[in-house]
């Protein structure tokens, strides 16, 4: 077990502590909750960041780093959408995680045949992923900061999340397609 392997597992441990703190009666909880996964967030970057910095990659990290990633986005998504049930949260939301089911089951096919070099992370990927981090961040805050509605504008992000959550996905689907037409 290495430092980005332990903020990785750090990541996962965090849901069973955001889930309780996400429904506290409290006036506190949404900035509590914003803070739990302010923390997931950062280190899903650090993570990766110290893992080339300190030569420690490894395929626990590989596997572990996205699957953290993936429970950590898809638990605020789905408890997001259950506090504010409405198409313009749903929507944006089941596009989110169904993209994430099939491009990891596209990556789990393409490592089968030898081909997972086909569809590494991109940069469409990170930015996908900023892009959907801060509109989660504005979602939980959920209390307007000075003139600024952080819900109405963490929608608006979550909206340009799904976007390029759909334009990332078209891009692995393309770089991919050789192999998903001849298999």
């Amino acid at each position: 077990m290495n430092i980005p392997n332990s903020l990785t597992l750090l990541r996962v441990l965090l849901i069973p502590v955001f889930i309780p703190v996400f429904y506290l009666p409290f006036g506190w909880s949404n900035e509590a909750a914003t803070a739990i996964f302010a923390i997931a967030a950062v280190t899903d970057w650090l993570d990766g960041f110290l893992a080339r910095r300190l030569g420690q990659t490894s395929r626990l990290g590989a596997f572990l780093d996205p699957v953290a990633d993936k429970l950590m986005v898809a638990t605020v998504l789905v408890l997001l959408v259950q506090r504010n049930p409405s198409v313009w949260l749903a929507v944006p939301a089941l596009i989110i995680i169904g993209r994430e089911i099939a491009i990891s089951a596209l990556r789990e096919w393409m490592a089968g045949i030898g081909a997972s070099q086909r569809v590494a992370v991109s940069l469409m990927g990170k930015i996908k992923t900023t892009a959907q981090m801060a509109a989660l961040l504005l979602l939980l805050y959920d209390e307007p900061l000075g003139p600024i509605p952080t819900f109405e504008v963490g929608l608006a992000c979550l909206f340009i999340a799904a976007g390029l959550t759909i334009w990332s996905m078209f891009c692995y689907l393309f770089a991919a397609w050789p192999d998903l037409r001849s298999g």
